[in-house]
């Protein structure tokens, strides 16, 4: 394998949710002898979007950045696109999913992840919503995450223990590697 056969690509598209898009969008893929290496979809609003990474030689992953604007307009798209290099696993000592949720209050995801990024933590993966209950809005968040070697787990825990008192949040945080 060349160097040149490990090129990727961020690929993001952001229009109106109707079906077949997601079809149309791999088949250009496909047919720019692209690899879909990771991809997620979400409705927001109204809204659909998709997000992929994908592999490919140089020439392949040119014919991706030339062909999605024209395919972007044809099917009322925004799409963006950016060029990437393979992601670089940290020295981890532990991988985990914090799940939390509690009435829908301003600012609690923000005091969330400011509370990672204070510890140094990365977020791999994060999802969170609204939902009613009873004739209450509530909100839940599910978060994948990686604890660095030089960050105690234990403390970890027991600073988040003590912001959930703060958010007034229920949580569960499990370990998954």
């Amino acid at each position: 394998m060349t160097a040149f056969a490990n090129q990727q690509l961020v690929l993001t598209a952001i229009g109106e949710d109707r079906s077949g898009i997601v079809s149309e969008l791999t088949q250009l893929v496909s047919d720019c002898h692209c690899n879909i290496i990771d991809s997620r979809i979400a409705i927001l609003g109204n809204e659909f979007t998709f997000i992929m990474l994908l592999s490919g030689d140089m020439s392949a992953i040119s014919r991706v950045e030339h062909s999605l604007p024209v395919k972007g307009m044809e099917l009322g798209l925004l799409t963006m696109m950016k060029r990437t290099s393979s992601h670089q696993q940290g020295n981890f000592s532990a991988g985990y999913t914090l799940e939390y949720e509690g009435l829908d209050t301003p600012g609690t995801l923000s005091k969330v992840t400011r509370f990672f990024a204070e510890q140094h933590v990365s977020i791999c993966s994060l999802k969170s919503d609204t939902f009613e209950q009873g004739e209450q809005l509530n909100m839940r968040c599910e978060i994948e995450f990686n604890i660095p070697s030089d960050v105690n787990a234990d403390e970890f825990k027991i600073r988040f223990e003590d912001l959930s008192h703060a958010l007034n949040v229920d949580y569960i945080l499990r370990r998954i590697r």
